[in-house]
């Protein structure tokens, strides 16, 4: 489900996994995965897309109806620990953001240092729309990249167009066109920084932020209580069902 290509010394990752790179317990595993044998083999940084259309929509619902809570008691702490592994990387990251990052896709894109948006694309936080709650991994992450504008992207739930997603810290810059060979170019860039001054500075940014994951990862047991409940349960098959009729 993750494609891996060189390019000179970037790694490009492509989510690549149904219509719309939904995110499931599987996806999410294997991307953890991925992501530490790279932090592992010392090589360089990572490029990160999805395959067609989508960056991620988001957590594969459908999986979620059908699993219960036998399900998001594993699907939580699997987003948890793949933000993490992007988040914690040492090398640099970019997000080629080519189509629809939403909820968990939006937290993945946000977990890298530097993101890149198609004029088409849209990308949003909108987990309280759904009725879900934050793991603290993606709150902290979410935090981390939105800055002074995160309560209006995390409380507000709305999907922002390429313009408005540079003005509230969701993306860096957009492009018109060649979205991954201009995000290889820049983790390229970033990748002639000597390595051990990069990977030093990026720990220092990001200590507060992994501090807080640490010391709050207690949360995420009210997280996987909140996601499996019936009322929540019954309020995502509803919305699953009004996403089948509206196709």
């Amino acid at each position: 489900m993750i494609e891996i290509a060189s390019i000179g010394a970037v790694r490009v990752l492509t989510l690549s996994s149904g219509r719309v790179n939904a995110q499931d317990v599987e996806l999410l595993d294997e991307l953890t995965d991925v992501v530490r044998d790279q932090q592992r083999s010392g090589e360089g940084p990572l490029v990160i897309t999805g395959a067609g259309r989508a960056f991620s929509a988001g957590v594969d619902l459908n999986r979620v109806v059908e699993g219960r809570s036998d399900y998001t008691d594993r699907l939580v702490p699997a987003l948890s620990n793949a933000f993490n592994a992007v988040f914690e990387f040492p090398r640099p990251t970019v997000a080629a953001i080519n189509g629809a990052a939403i909820a968990g896709g939006c937290v993945l894109a946000c977990a890298c240092d530097r993101r890149l948006i198609s004029l088409n694309a849209q990308i949003g936080a909108s987990e309280v729309r759904v009725g879900v709650a934050f793991p603290v991994a993606a709150l902290e992450v979410m935090r981390y990249a939105c800055g002074d504008h995160a309560e209006e992207v995390l409380l507000g739930g709305r999907v922002f167009k390429a313009d408005e997603a540079v003005t509230n810290g969701l993306a860096h810059r957009i492009v018109s066109d060649d979205l991954v060979d201009a995000a290889v170019a820049e983790a390229a860039d970033l990748g002639g920084i000597p390595a051990a001054a990069y990977r030093h500075t990026k720990e220092q940014l990001r200590a507060p932020t992994v501090a807080r994951i640490r010391a709050n990862a207690d949360i995420d047991e009210g997280v996987r209580q909140l996601w499996g409940s019936d009322e929540t349960l019954q309020r995502l098959g509803d919305y699953v069902e009004s996403l089948r009729r509206r196709d």
